[in-house]
């Protein structure tokens, strides 16, 4: 098969990102790919092993003179989230990615490209068989399920890996070192609920609430978003405070890591208030559309009749329901005093969904780079929903991963990249999760750092990789390797 990539630059990592695109490794389903990369080891006399849970490390020892420099481990992760456009017929268990070059990107055809994190993946490759690299000993980690649970992250074990330095090669801006992201953990509350008939004299309205731009729950809280599921409680609230309304249905928001962008609700109204409501809602449109109109543009609700449902929710859980959400925080609880402009904790009011057995679940995330302000966030929001009559249940979460500005390898980062390219790197850290949070857990005295080159629109069909930036990134990478300091 002809390789498309092939007169891109450093041609030996595009030739090995193309080789990780013919084989199929969605998250979860990375057999294919551990094996290649066991059979890669094999094949060029490295060590290798494998653990439990599919994690591969692959060895190269120092290159001649620069033995007693400290390990480095560089890791990235196997998997690739699995999306394509509906009228794209593909595959992902069997069929190769297909990268297309546009312009100055890389994409795929329809797809998502993988290049999170397959570039890293194939740069340590190339590190791996590249004779000509100067540097001390490398351990190369390959991790699996970073996108869908951390599952590859949280069952490493101690001593899997015996390096000083870890550079995570799972970044997405190529300019910009990371030093620290936040943690993470869910809290997912449970309304019960009574089924009561319609009251004779209602008539049914939707309330749609949609044109928000959402985003991630972690990179794009403090942009000041709409959340829908709060926006159309809002109405809910003031409907109720005004009216005898009577809710029948409500459902909202979708993925925990993702910011709500639309919401409905159907409720029941006695006939002579209906245009009493349609008054209430459109004032309060106007005011909320007032209030977001620089961040949500094409921000619309929508009040219209609908059919008649056959049942309400009991009185009870009506207003518990709409209360707690209305007292459920959303966005910045608080920003960091280490790193000016970074979002230190917050929280997402992620979903409103019912479910068969007479249910209401509502789902939130919380994230904080302190672990007790996580927990407490957590808490808060546990709080609000139990005194509204709700059960609450936590995930177990996984750490952040504390910003520590006087990292000894940070220094060596920031100063090859101004050696290279002239100017200063951006250092950072994100208000959102990486695998280095649960290394530091059980390597505490790891010291470690985050690069990589531009991706954008990841997780999506439309998912590219900036070709120049490869490279910016390839040769900052070796000249970290070059001047990692002795032991």
């Amino acid at each position: 098969m002809e390789y498309i990539l092939k007169n891109l630059k450093p041609s030996l990592v595009w030739k090995y990102f193309e080789d990780i695109c013919r084989i199929p490794h969605p998250s979860k389903k990375e057999e294919k790919i551990a094996a290649f990369l066991m059979d890669f080891a094999k094949t060029h006399n490295l060590e290798a092993k494998q653990d439990k849970a599919g994690n591969v490390l692959i060895k190269k020892p120092a290159t001649k003179g620069y033995e007693n420099r400290k390990t480095i481990v560089l890791q990235s992760h196997m998997d690739m989230v699995a999306e394509k456009n509906k009228e794209k017929v593909f595959d992902f268990d069997k069929d190769p990615i297909q990268p297309v070059i546009d312009g100055e990107w890389v994409r795929a055809d329809g797809t998502t490209l993988g290049a999170d994190d397959g570039i890293g993946v194939a740069t340590e490759l190339a590190i791996l068989v590249e004779n000509s690299i100067e540097h001390g000993p490398i351990e190369c980690l390959f991790t699996v399920d970073e996108e869908t649970g951390l599952t590859g992250a949280f069952a490493l074990q101690e001593g899997f890996m015996s390096g000083d330095i870890l550079i995570n090669l799972d970044s997405e801006d190529e300019g910009e070192i990371f030093i620290g992201c936040a943690g993470g953990g869910d809290t997912k509350a449970i309304f019960s609920y009574k089924e009561e008939p319609v009251s004779a004299d209602h008539e049914a309205y939707i309330i749609t609430v949609k044109g928000l731009i959402g985003g991630h729950s972690g990179d794009e809280i403090h942009k000041g978003r709409g959340n829908s599921n709060k926006i159309l409680n809002r109405f809910l609230f003031e409907a109720t405070k005004k009216f005898d309304i009577e809710l029948s249905h409500i459902e909202g928001g979708d993925k925990h890591n993702a910011i709500p962008r639309e919401a409905s609700a159907v409720i029941t109204i006695s006939k002579d208030k209906a245009p009493q409501l349609n008054e209430m809602f459109d004032k309060l449109h106007a005011e909320i559309k007032n209030e977001i109109s620089i961040q949500e543009p094409n921000f619309k609700a929508i009040l219209e009749k609908t059919a008649m449902p056959s049942n309400v929710l009991d009185k009870k859980t009506q207003l518990n329901l709409i209360r707690a959400l209305y007292a459920c925080p959303h966005g910045v609880i608080a920003m960091s005093e280490k790193l000016p402009g970074l979002v230190e904790t917050s929280t997402n009011l992620a979903s409103v969904k019912m479910q068969p057995e007479q249910k209401i679940v509502i789902g939130t995330s919380q994230r904080s780079s302190i672990e007790s302000s996580k927990q407490d966030a957590m808490n808060m929001v546990e709080n609000v929903f139990e005194l509204a009559g709700a059960k609450t249940f936590h995930s177990d979460g996984y750490p952040g991963w504390d910003p520590n500005p006087n990292s000894e390898i940070l220094k060596i980062a920031v100063e090859e990249y101004k050696k290279l390219f002239k100017k200063e790197p951006i250092v950072r850290a994100i208000h959102a999760g990486l695998e280095c949070g649960l290394f530091l857990e059980k390597y505490p005295c790891m010291d470690m750092v985050s690069i990589g080159p531009t991706l954008r629109l990841v997780h999506t069909p439309e998912e590219k990789i900036e070709i120049a930036t490869v490279d910016k990134f390839w040769k900052h990478t070796l000249a970290i390797l070059k001047n990692v300091p002795v032991k």
